[in-house]
């Protein structure tokens, strides 16, 4: 990672974008089962644009117990019990996605990811009740904030919908393929790279600003102007774990 460049650590003040999508048995995090979840890095150009990286996902075999409601599997299309359905237990599906996660926070120099979704405290609850029922330690998504695709492309772009604001923003949408994890994640990437490009100007200004109050030094981009990386100012405009 180059500390003075454009970084992701600098651009979302230490936190790693990862896009998640999961498709589920219903919509009780507790109840319905997980079936199909997927992630999808983020990744900066020399220039300082964001661009949708690699895209990990995985059929995911419904936990013992687990509701599933027929209303979600007509949307979805999904048979959890096709003998040719390639899926795994939670616990390794999040296992090896972690993994990749953990690796991408340290390329980036990052201090923990944060969850991009299109309604992303749907995927988030989901997620976190995957990880508690697996007994998974270390997790590292930032436990309670996101970013919410549904807010960005509705400012930006006039829609909510991911269909529609993957159109209005110029790019092509394939109805044959969403309702799957990883299609419905990387169109989601897709539209959160492009409404922060939007934004590059206004970022490049405000880290200006906030390079004059001490916030930032040319070393690092998480700090709190003296190059530690330890940032636990309370008004900050993301919550810290640690100091929420």
């Amino acid at each position: 990672m180059n500390a003075i460049g454009p970084n992701l650590a600098r651009r979302f003040r230490g936190f790693l974008p990862v896009v998640i999508d999961v498709e589920t048995g219903g919509l009780n995090a507790a109840k319905d089962a997980l079936l199909e979840i997927a992630a999808v890095l983020i990744e900066i150009t020399p220039e300082g644009l964001l661009r949708r990286g690699e895209t990990h996902a995985y059929h995911v075999k419904p936990f013992a117990g687990a509701n599933i409601e027929p209303a979600s599997l007509a949307v979805t299309g999904i048979n959890p019990f096709h003998p040719l359905r390639p899926a795994i237990d939670e616990k390794d599906a999040l296992t090896r996605i972690f993994k990749e996660v953990r690796e991408a926070v340290r390329r980036h120099g990052c201090k923990r990811a944060i969850l991009v979704g299109h309604n992303a405290s749907f995927d988030l609850g989901f997620l976190n009740a995957a990880v508690a029922r697996a007994e998974i330690k270390r997790n590292p998504f930032h436990p309670f904030s996101s970013f919410d695709t549904v807010t960005l492309a509705g400012a930006a772009l006039g829609q909510t919908v991911l269909a529609k604001a993957t159109m209005a923003s110029g790019l092509e949408w394939d109805s044959s393929a969403a309702h799957a994890a990883a299609y419905d994640a990387e169109r989601t990437a897709d539209i959160f790279c492009k409404v922060c490009n939007f934004c590059q100007p206004s970022f490049a200004e405000a880290e200006q600003r906030a390079k004059s109050l001490g916030w930032l030094d040319d070393n690092n981009g998480n700090g709190n102007g003296n190059g530690s990386g330890n940032d636990a100012d309370p008004s900050s405009p993301v919550a810290d774990e640690n100091h929420p």
